[in-house]
């Protein structure tokens, strides 16, 4: 069953004029099926991020032609408060601080959205604490960490862990991992990696797309399926060997593929 379906999508900054909008998709397609987890690697400018903004329903971006079906939904139609409702969720590469909200006060809120939109009642307090101290301990994150402010003073790691922490807390249906990697030493990658590959676990419904430069996260998180974005578009899909040969031999030849195509 397909979760998303994205169909000879073009997107263009948004400007006041038009014409003067930068366009950065360019006939993007892309097929994700339950349980499935997909790489887009690419080089920079090739609009990997982008996607992910497109998708997540970030402000900035023209859809001027193409479609994206969720769920036999019209994503395009949802605002981004309902499509992470719906259970689409972006872990952003530059995760965002918000000083003096509390993180198990800011969870404890997404969380009763969500399951309010779902048709499910609110968790009582003792209920949210036993499940966040839960999902804390995949994370490896001490239960201290939840009385700080969402990401305010926090080390590149601990954003991420953060992102996956609420991921895991969330429980989406699509998981959109912007460059989750960046930044990352290797424990820190290690557990950032076994955070998402135990929530594939528990869900094996669950869909991902990952987005990355490096095939070290992929030795992590294997994909089922690789595609090489350049230049605005596919131009090549494989299974995990192509990550590999991407990091062998770099972008020169996708880059020919996409000016010749």
């Amino acid at each position: 069953m397909a979760i998303l379906e994205i169909k000879d999508l073009h997107c263009r900054l948004d400007q006041k004029e038009p014409s003067e909008g930068k366009e950065i998709l360019k006939g993007l397609n892309l097929t994700i099926n339950a349980g499935e987890v997909h790489a887009i690697m690419g080089p920079n400018g090739s609009g990997k991020s982008t996607l992910a903004n497109v998708l997540s329903g970030k402000d900035g971006y023209q859809i001027t032609q193409g479609s994206i079906i969720y769920e036999g939904k019209n994503l395009l139609e949802m605002d981004p408060e309902e499509r992470a409702r719906e259970g689409v969720f972006l872990a952003f590469q530059y995760p965002v601080e918000l000083p003096g909200v509390a993180i198990n006060y800011f969870l404890r809120m997404a969380l009763k959205a969500v399951r309010e939109h779902r048709g499910l009642p609110a968790l009582k307090l003792k209920e949210f604490d036993d499940l966040i101290k839960t999902k804390a301990k995949v994370l490896q994150l001490d239960e201290s960490f939840l009385k700080r402010s969402v990401n305010e003073g926090f080390s590149g790691g601990e954003k991420k862990r953060n992102e996956i922490f609420q991921m895991a807390l969330l429980d989406p249906k699509l998981c959109l991992l912007d460059e989750t990697d960046s930044g990352l030493d290797i424990d820190a990658l290690q557990i950032v990696s076994n955070g998402v590959n135990k929530l594939k676990i528990e869900d094996p419904k669950k869909a991902f797309l990952v987005i990355t430069h490096y095939q070290r996260l992929l030795d992590y998180i294997v994909p089922d399926f690789v595609h090489v974005l350049v230049n605005g578009r596919i131009v090549r899909s494989g299974d995990k060997s192509l990550a590999l040969e991407l990091e062998k031999s770099g972008y020169s030849w996708a880059k020919e593929e996409s000016v010749s195509a």
